[in-house]
């Protein structure tokens, strides 16, 4: 039977939970591997051939499912919080640093970096950035329906990107450092927003900026359908 995580309210399989609890304290060692996929799964007291029906691609399967965890966790963070005293960039950075504490397995997490900089696992970490970077902009209520919907998040998956690899260095307390780089982050961030906005009005850039704006306002984000079943969920 499949648990529904209250946090996401998507299906979070049992077996597929209890391999990622058996494999993690092997991840710092032998990394996110064949060895302590088998590993995991004779901890968990599953057969091989069970552990690959719910995780066909072995242990990165698992490690995809320990990055949405983190997402998972970060949303339950971000639903228990009382950010509207907090201006938008705050509350970006909030969320971040959120992301950030909800796996403190420091080495688990730069053996997923080396996992996904494989070639052949770039596109998938590049989803899995944009799901994080969806989840938040989601959950801090973004409206935007136009280009802004793919550029809010495109930018904040490159920051996401940015933020993981500098926190496998930060031995400080807490992750103070970390955070202190992620708000000069969205403070460049937001800098460049603020340009952004001003181009329209400065008389050398007006006549690319419109145009561009123009573009920009006839895409259209993604529709999800009523119908179909799984963790799509009609507009609200």
């Amino acid at each position: 039977m499949t648990d529904i995580d209250p946090a996401t309210d998507f299906g979070t399989d049992p077996t597929r939970t209890a391999l990622l609890r058996a494999i993690l304290p092997h991840v710092p060692f032998d990394g996110w591997s064949d060895k302590a996929f088998a590993t995991a799964a004779r901890e968990a007291e599953v057969t091989l051939a069970e552990a690959r029906g719910v995780a066909p691609r072995g242990a990165l399967d698992l490690a995809v499912e320990w990055h949405r965890e983190g997402d998972r966790l970060m949303l339950r963070t971000l639903r228990t919080s009382d950010l509207s005293q907090m201006r938008m960039r705050d509350r970006i950075a909030f969320a971040i640093k959120a992301r950030m504490a909800a796996l403190p397995e420091r080495e688990a997490l730069r053996r997923s970096a080396a996992l996904f900089a494989m070639p052949q696992n770039a596109a998938l970490a590049a989803s899995l950035l944009w799901e994080t970077a969806d989840a938040i902009w989601t959950a801090l209520g973004d409206t935007s329906r136009d280009g802004n919907w793919y550029s809010k998040r495109a930018t904040l998956s490159a920051v996401l990107a940015s933020v993981a690899l500098y926190r496998l260095g930060d031995e400080s307390p807490r992750l103070d450092r970390t955070g202190e780089f992620i708000d000069r982050r969205i403070d460049g961030v937001m800098a460049f927003e603020k340009w952004k906005a001003g181009a329209r009005d400065n008389p050398v850039l007006r006549p690319i900026a419109r145009p561009l704006g123009w573009i920009m306002r006839q895409i259209r984000a993604p529709i999800r359908p009523p119908d179909l079943p799984g963790g799509w969920r009609p507009e609200e």
